[in-house]
C-alpha cells in the first residue's frame, strides 16, 4: 500500500496537468466556440504550478532535505521557489510575458533536476524529509516528466 501511495504522490503533478487541460479545453470550447489547445495547455500548466507551489509551503522541511548540499539557505530557497512558481503560473497566462515566462520555466525545470536526483538516490520523502521516499526508480518517472513539462511549455507558449 505504501508503494502505491508513493507512486501516486509522484504522479500528482501529471494528473493535475492532464485534468486541468481537459477542463480548460471544455471551458474554452464553451466560451469561445472553438478549441485553443495552446491556451488550455498554458492554463493547465498554471494550475499544476500553483499545485506544486502549495507543496513548497506545506512541506518546506521535507523539500529542504532534497536541495543539494552546496546550496545555502535551503528553507528560504524552498519558499522562494514556491513564490516563483506562483508568479510564473500567473505570468504564463499574460500574453505580454508568456514567452519570457516560458523560457524561465524551461530553465527552472532543468535546474530542479539535481534536487530530484538527490531525492531519488537518498530515498528522501519530499513531504517529510525522512529516508523512506520512492528511491532511484522515481527517476524513471520524474526525468521524463520534467522533459514533458519542458516540451509542454515550449509547444504551448513559445512555438506559434
Amino acid at each position: 500500500m505504501a508503494n502505491f501511495t508513493q507512486k501516486f504522490e509522484t504522479m500528482k503533478p501529471l494528473i493535475i496537468l492532464i485534468i486541468s487541460f481537459i477542463i480548460s479545453l471544455a471551458a474554452i470550447k464553451l466560451n469561445k466556440k472553438q478549441i485553443d489547445y495552446q491556451l488550455a495547455a498554458r492554463i493547465a500548466m498554471s494550475c499544476m504550478l500553483i499545485f506544486t507551489a502549495i507543496g513548497h509551503f506545506m512541506f518546506t522541511k521535507g523539500m529542504t532535505a532534497i536541495i543539494p548540499d552546496p546550496i545555502p539557505f535551503k528553507s528560504q530557497m524552498v519558499i522562494a521557489t514556491g513564490i516563483l512558481e506562483i508568479v510564473l503560473a500567473i505570468t504564463l497566462l499574460l500574453p505580454k510575458f508568456q514567452q519570457l515566462t516560458a523560457w524561465i520555466l524551461i530553465v527552472f525545470f532543468i535546474l530542479i533536476v539535481p534536487a530530484n536526483i538527490k531525492a531519488a538516490i537518498q530515498q528522501i520523502n519530499y513531504q517529510t524529509g525522512t529516508l523512506n521516499g520512492p528511491g532511484p526508480t522515481y527517476l524513471w518517472f520524474r526525468i521524463p516528466l520534467q522533459l514533458l513539462f519542458i516540451l509542454w511549455i515550449y509547444l504551448s507558449a513559445i512555438r506559434k
